[in-house]
């Protein structure tokens, strides 16, 4: 298979509290193949959340370059950038970021409609996608009315609704107990299997991990693979 994402010497440096710049990211090197899941574990603010934003374009890099299916971000403008958001990533976050102002369906029809679908296309697909993560029955609910677990399974359903080609995961389940854990890891895996969307999830969750193709540890800025999650330091 060939390499979907690529990062090359990926640096990225922040100002510290006290004015002193404080490197996250010390020169990551990451290859990720279609329809491949990769797990990156770390401890707590070794910079996971800092790299999926950079390989989704959410921020740019200190130094070094990421591709996306052949385009290099560094060449590309906001507009473009935006597209490649749009059409080719999709991000489920820890917290869910659904707009609480509309239902499960609107939250997840809204990059379709993004994107440029009509209403009838959308609407089709979004019900579609909802019925497999088994909220056939609260579609209509907006997000205060749905619980946690629904509420994350509402936003992998959207981050997969456009089927794209990357799927980039920060703490999926989190915030969620055991049982609504392993209902969103199934869910979630189980589709982007279907669809051969890659996945990078970045995780404290030992079973999550477990489930990867491969698993990274991230520690001082580096990122080293991992034979499994008994290895895990």
């Amino acid at each position: 298979m060939s390499a979907l994402l690529e990062a090359r010497g990926i640096r990225k440096v922040f100002a510290g509290g006290d004015g002193q710049p404080l490197e996250v990211l010390s020169g990551i090197d990451l290859e990720v193949r279609r329809g491949e899941v990769v797990a990156i574990v770390g401890a707590s603010g070794a910079g996971k959340s800092t790299l999926l934003h950079l390989l989704g374009a959410l921020d740019r890099a200190t130094a070094g370059d990421v591709w996306l299916d052949g385009s290099r971000y560094a060449d590309l403008d906001a507009i473009a950038l935006a597209d490649i958001r749009n059409r080719k990533l999709g991000f489920v976050f820890q917290f869910h970021h659904l707009l609480r102002e509309f239902s499960a369906l609107e939250n997840v029809m809204m990059p379709l409609l993004i994107a440029g679908m009509p209403a009838r296309g959308a609407r089709a697909r979004a019900e579609e996608l909802l019925a497999q993560v088994g909220l056939a029955g609260r579609m209509s609910h907006r997000p205060a009315e749905l619980s946690g677990g629904e509420q994350q399974r509402c936003a992998v359903a959207r981050a997969l609704v456009h089927d794209p080609s990357l799927v980039l995961a920060d703490e999926p389940s989190g915030n969620l107990d055991h049982a609504n854990s392993e209902r969103l890891h199934d869910n979630f895996f189980r589709l982007a299997r279907e669809f051969e969307t890659a996945v990078v999830v970045a995780t404290h969750s030992r079973p999550l991990a477990g489930r990867a193709d491969r698993i990274l540890w991230l520690e001082d800025g580096r990122i080293t693979a991992v034979e499994s999650v008994d290895a895990i330091p």
